[in-house]
């Protein structure tokens, strides 16, 4: 099974995007500062609260999840291995994620859960087959893949949830003591900027300003070059929504939308409200009920703004599942 994409967002708030911004740049200046630390430590040993690299593959049981997941999550974030001793392919994937977690060097915790000893936690993550993989940052918990997958592909996905951690959450993971055994050196403390960091920083001073214009136009600049891009394509898709609901009247466009239900344009202007609210089902089944009522191109319209809230929440979210799962019913 393919692992499947991570999505960076959850519910829309109009600081979404220049949080995102911040907590990178607060990751960022973080780890500045422990390479410096560092350089200027010299031979010092390692600083206080530095792991040695076997605290970074744990074995986590029912009684010790909170701790060991949930509250560690808000510092580096944790992949769980769900396996047993019966699972052939779990032999082969458990040792590959234990090595890559390794060189991840703190950036990555794996919690391996015994599904046989902890049968309260396998249904509380709805496991349907082993192995499976999951990540947990911040406490909020991310689906990764089922099933033996490739190296690279693994490689990709953590490569993904590590940015994800720093970009929208500022988690940068745990310091691993140098010196300890099975320690992975560093490389170096700088790391190039990618070839649309520019433009990307510019649409968050942009929306810094609230320039939502300039934001928007930023980020299609990056995605007129590299269409995949998704920090881009998710930063137009809200940036675009906050441009859209910047001048509303709340009171005023829900009250066009109660009075007249089958008005497309009415509909979609609440469900942008609904969605920047915070309201992200009720926004959704807005849209999927309007378009059980229009035809043509106000039908059209409406599903077409559907597709584009679903880009602002992301692809993976379980409301976007149903709701694309509603809109497949009224459609066909």
């Amino acid at each position: 099974m393919q692992p499947r994409n991570m999505s960076m967002s959850g519910v829309v708030d109009l600081a979404a995007v220049k949080a995102a911004g911040e907590a990178k740049a607060k990751a960022e200046q973080a780890r500045a500062d422990a390479a410096r630390q560092a350089a200027q430590g010299g031979g010092a040993g390692p600083a206080a609260g530095a792991v040695p690299p076997s605290a970074l593959v744990v074995d986590v049981d029912e009684a010790g999840f909170e701790r060991d997941v949930l509250q560690l999550s808000a510092e580096v974030p944790v992949v769980l291995d769900f396996w047993a001793e019966w699972c052939q392919p779990c032999k082969q994937l458990s040792p590959l994620l234990e090595r890559l977690v390794t060189e991840a060097n703190g950036r990555l915790v794996l919690a391996k859960v015994d599904v046989d000893a902890n049968q309260t936690l396998m249904q509380q993550f709805q496991i349907q087959g082993i192995p499976a993989v999951f990540a947990v940052v911040a406490g909020q918990v991310l689906p990764l893949f089922q099933g033996a997958v490739p190296e690279q592909q693994i490689r990709e996905t953590f490569a993904q949830l590590v940015q994800v951690a720093e970009e929208r959450f500022g988690i940068i993971g745990i310091e691993v003591d140098p010196n300890a055994e099975g320690a992975v050196q560093a490389g170096p403390a700088e790391v190039p900027a990618g070839p649309y960091d520019a433009l990307l920083e510019a649409a968050v001073v942009a929306l810094d300003a609230g320039d939502l214009g300039g934001a928007v136009q930023a980020y299609k600049n990056v995605l007129a070059d590299d269409p995949g891009n998704t920090e881009a394509k998710l930063g137009l898709a809200q940036a675009e929504l906050l441009a859209r609901v910047q001048h509303m009247n709340p009171q005023a466009v829900r009250a066009a939308a109660a009075e007249n239900p089958r008005d497309p344009a009415a509909q979609i202007a609440a469900a942008d409200l609904d969605l920047v609210g915070g309201h992200v089902e009720d926004a959704f089944g807005r849209l999927v009920d309007t378009v059980k009522v229009t035809f043509g191109d106000d039908r059209d319209a409406v599903r077409v703004r559907l597709l584009e809230l679903f880009e602002v929440i992301g692809a993976d979210d379980p409301r976007v599942t149903a709701a694309r799962t509603a809109l497949a019913r009224v459609l066909f």
